[in-house]
């Protein structure tokens, strides 16, 4: 049986470098697992592969969508099945890496059939977002799916905005779609985690944040500040220097804020990953964790 080996983790543990040297082993491609490393353009921000690292493994996934398209965890389940059974043909174990829950757990156990949302529709409750803001959409959803609005961070626009989305289009409660059932795959799942010592992952966490500012994130932002309504600028790194450029905080204090909602972020990652017990971690900080000769054996190849 064909296998998909997941490399997941916090955000800034190592899961890019750690991905390319296996899939480079196993002589494989990638698939990227990451909802914001899945638009173009956003490549400082997202910490999205280089060029170099696009070379040495074909990606895919990475930099194929513009940042006005919308794309759902449920697109990218149907996507990445559909190019997972070609990619089979030739390669008995396909790598799939990123930080992005929904989509890892879209994969590998599937994810409600939720309707896909009418572009009409997305706009109009944008609109309303920026001219009212969020009270008019939550008083909405309170009256649709009561159930949901007693569960959903209602200081939280995005997933406010997208609830309603479904309950407007489906013609009934989100949460009456939220089954949760776990589908079967024809190929057998791996999944291993990488973390760090928490000391350890923040520093590399911060030094990462400097690098971007280092590398043009500022310039990279300020490129995107016309467009900073869109659901795929809602992103760690971009959303305080936005607030930066609109006057509302210095610019040390965007990218201090930039450091710790990215560990924020990273804790979140490591709850959310830690709930399946299925999957095998690894210990970036131990010294003698044999990072490749252990992969390597869970995905069914015992040398290289």
């Amino acid at each position: 049986m064909n296998t998909l080996l997941v490399l997941l983790g916090p955000t800034g543990v190592g899961k890019t470098e750690w991905s390319l040297l296996i899939a480079e082993a196993l002589g494989c491609p990638i698939l990227s697992a990451d909802s914001r490393q899945i638009y173009g353009g956003m490549t400082i921000g997202t910490a999205a592969p280089s060029e170099e690292q696009l070379r040495r493994v074909p990606h895919y996934f990475a930099g194929t969508l513009s940042p006005e398209d919308y794309y759902s965890a449920s697109e990218y389940e149907r996507d990445a099945l559909f190019l997972l059974r070609e990619l089979y043909e030739q390669y008995p174990v396909v790598v799939m890496t990123g930080g992005s829950m929904m989509y890892i757990d879209a994969v590998c156990k599937g994810i409600d059939d939720i309707p896909t949302i009418d572009g009409t529709l997305r706009r109009e409750l944008q609109e309303l977002y920026r001219k009212e803001g969020l009270d008019p959409i939550r008083q909405q959803l309170k009256i649709l799916d009561p159930v949901f609005y007693n569960e959903v961070d209602l200081k939280n626009p995005k997933r406010v905005i997208h609830a309603l989305e479904i309950c407007l289009m489906a013609g009934k409660p989100y949460s009456s779609l939220r089954t949760h059932p776990k589908k079967e795959r024809p190929f057998r799942i791996v999944k291993v985690g990488f973390t760090r010592a928490r000391e350890e992952l923040y520093d590399r966490i911060n030094r990462r944040v400097d690098q971007m500012i280092g590398e043009g994130l500022i310039e990279e932002a300020r490129g995107f500040y016309p467009r900073r309504h869109l659901n795929s600028l809602n992103t760690v790194g971009y959303k305080e220097l936005f607030d930066y450029f609109d006057g509302r905080c210095t610019l040390e204090a965007a990218i201090e804020k930039i450091k710790q909602h990215t560990r924020n972020y990273a804790r979140k990652q490591l709850t959310w990953f830690k709930k399946d017990k299925g999957t095998v971690w690894i210990n970036l900080s131990d010294e003698n964790a044999d990072v490749m000769k252990r992969v390597l054996a869970l995905s069914g190849e015992r040398s290289f």
